[in-house]
């Protein structure tokens, strides 16, 4: 009976013990599921932050590979966008490097079944990126791996293939591509395609074959036909080469042609004419610019503003300032300072601060600049009065801080006091 009684007390606590441990393994919180998803959210949000350094992205990677849940496309795709759009830091010298030899990884065997395969939409976004942050050649070098993998190219793909060799200044091969391989690749090119290989074309100085590709849109059956937006770059295009005559000639094939100016169009037409001192002719512009229904925006009213303002016409120049801030666009600090400077050299300093005033009056600060024109104003008319409380009223916004705020009021004094010897 003892010993019935000794082994029923031995056995009694072991038994309670693993009653316990089954109660606890039953009743302790699993433990939880990597996610993919969330180590991708951190990373990317350590690229924003310029943390992540290339150690860190491939230990990542390494993690990922070593896991029994699949990595899904999305945040894949968000992580190495990221990557290629990073600026420079201490952490990762070059982002979409990084990115290169990440997606290199990826589509190697040592993926596996691990991750998601890259599709055609997760090339489109490396190699959009690559373009966004100057890396044509690492852009291209993606579509070279898109295409060993034997992924259909889509139109956007192609599209984005431009946009690298004209960034790459390959321009001539975009040609090519454009009439040619997009074909061959079962894209057919669309106005934005052809208007991506134009820009390169004018941004070459080469607006003249930019005006043949143009024109043989026009022609050619089974080629989309030229937009506004096609019209819009070779115009600017002859502007931008001093070749006024040849973009006023198109603009007006274009109207011919049926299609509309925008405010684009005529913010083209209007800055050249402003340029080249034409302003009469800048002036029919505008004025056709508003029977067409066309709203003139902050463009049009500075290239106006400031070609008066060179040539002295200042009472034009102060009726468009006017008209423009009475229409809600507020002018920005350049064409506020081309306006004032303007009103000072022809002694007209009392008129520039009541501009001066009006613009402060609705929150504008004024720069060092703004308050060295109207320094020099009222010093170059004996203003002293004038010049002591617009050097006080500095001291309100912080202005007399500045580098070289005294030496500009001390030069101005010299200004003034020669003035008077004079």
């Amino acid at each position: 009976m003892s010993r019935l009684r000794l082994r029923h007390c031995s056995t009694t606590p072991m038994s309670r013990l693993r009653r316990r441990r089954r109660l606890s393994s039953s009743t302790s919180r699993p433990t939880p599921s990597w996610s993919p998803r969330a180590a991708f959210a951190a990373a990317t949000e350590r690229v924003r932050d310029g943390t992540l350094g290339p150690q860190d992205a491939h230990h990542l990677f390494d993690e990922l590979f070593q896991q029994a849940t699949p990595v899904p496309e999305r945040p894949l795709n968000g992580f190495l966008a990221a990557l290629t759009r990073a600026t420079p830091s201490e952490a990762c010298r070059d982002g979409p490097a990084l990115a290169l030899s990440l997606f290199n990884r990826v589509c190697r065997e040592e993926a596996g079944m691990r991750v998601a395969p890259p599709t055609i939409f997760t090339y489109g976004v490396l190699m959009n990126c690559c373009c966004h942050t100057r890396r044509p050649e690492l852009g291209l070098a993606f579509f070279g791996r898109l295409l060993r993998t034997g992924l259909k190219a889509d139109k956007t793909v192609a599209n984005t293939v431009l946009k690298c060799l004209c960034c790459a200044k390959r321009t001539d091969d975009a040609v090519k591509v454009l009439l040619h391989r997009m074909t061959e690749l079962g894209c057919v090119p669309d106005a934005f395609s052809y208007a991506i290989v134009l820009k390169s074309l004018c941004d070459d100085n080469r607006s003249q074959q930019a005006l043949d590709l143009l024109r043989m849109m026009a022609k050619e059956e089974g080629v989309c036909s030229p937009d506004v937006v096609t019209y819009n770059t070779v115009i600017h295009g002859f502007f931008k080469e001093g070749k006024i005559g040849k973009a006023c000639n198109l603009f007006h094939e274009m109207t011919k042609q049926g299609f509309v100016p925008n405010v684009v169009t005529y913010n083209s037409v209007i800055n050249a004419l402003c340029k080249a001192r034409a302003m009469d002719n800048a002036e029919l512009f505008l004025r056709q610019m508003v029977d067409n229904g066309v709203q003139p925006n902050k463009v049009t009213y500075t290239s106006m503003i400031h070609g008066y303002s060179t040539l002295g016409r200042w009472k034009e120049a102060t009726k468009l300032f006017r008209e423009m801030t009475s229409s809600g666009l507020i002018p920005d600090i350049v064409t506020w300072n081309s306006f004032i400077d303007s009103l000072c050299k022809h002694g007209r300093s009392k008129e520039a601060a009541e501009i001066f005033d009006s613009m402060a009056a609705k929150g504008h600060r004024p720069n060092i600049v703004t308050y060295g024109i109207l320094l020099h104003g009222y010093a170059r008319e004996g203003c002293f009065a004038d010049m002591m409380s617009l050097f006080n009223s500095m001291e309100g916004d912080g202005t007399r801080t500045e580098s070289g705020c005294i030496h500009l009021f001390n030069s101005n004094i010299c200004t003034l006091q020669k003035g008077e010897a004079r």
